[in-house]
């Protein structure tokens, strides 16, 4: 099933181009993009299972663990667009991640839960304990999710790292925009997507 978050995926790459997806999981995202956009597209994946769901649907797909590095893989600028969707959080660096996803691609985008959504803000202030819902589902004892942040703190790090944010989207729980999001977005907005180029 398609996610509503994947339409402004879709419409930041241009049809025909190249995507490289960083832990593209079973391939949804991919195989959407191949339908919708026509890319050449390759993705990256460590899971077993994850990786043979891939083949399954004809994707290329190489089986590896990204806290390992992707430099390696790829020579500079072998991409037009490279995707993190829903990792970058479970990264043991992801600052070096960023840095070496705009090296292999002319643009990169990363989508990740917002750990400053007023949800996760009252679980852990008023409540008193890590936030788990829809958005981050596991105990704080079995989280991959090991480098929470917020918009503020990623659009910091992006400043840091000298990358650029060509646009950002910012969508609820049902992954929709709305006048409150508009508001105030680090608060209202569950996920956050960024599109990104280094400066």
């Amino acid at each position: 099933m398609n996610r509503p978050d994947w339409h402004i995926v879709e419409q930041w790459i241009t049809p025909g181009s190249r995507v490289l997806d960083l832990g593209c999981g079973d391939g949804s995202l991919l195989a959407h993009l191949i339908t919708r956009r026509r890319v050449t597209a390759v993705g990256l994946e460590l899971t077993d299972a994850a990786v043979a769901a891939c083949v399954e649907r004809g994707l290329s797909v190489i089986q590896a663990d990204l806290d390992q590095g992707v430099s390696d893989w790829f020579a500079p600028q072998s991409f037009d667009y490279v995707i993190v969707s829903q990792t970058i959080q479970a990264m043991r660096n992801p600052e070096i991640l960023l840095e070496q996803m705009l090296r292999i691609a002319r643009e990169g985008i990363v989508t990740f839960p917002n750990m400053g959504y007023w949800r996760n803000r009252w679980q852990l202030g008023v409540r008193g304990h890590m936030p788990v819902n829809e958005a981050l589902p596991n105990p704080w004892y079995n989280t991959p999710n090991i480098h929470l942040c917020t918009l503020t703190d990623f659009e910091a790090l992006c400043a840091d790292l000298g990358i650029e944010i060509l646009e950002r989207a910012v969508v609820d729980q049902e992954r929709r925009s709305s006048a409150w999001l508009r508001l105030w977005p680090n608060g209202f907005g569950e996920h956050a997507i960024y599109r990104l180029k280094k400066r």
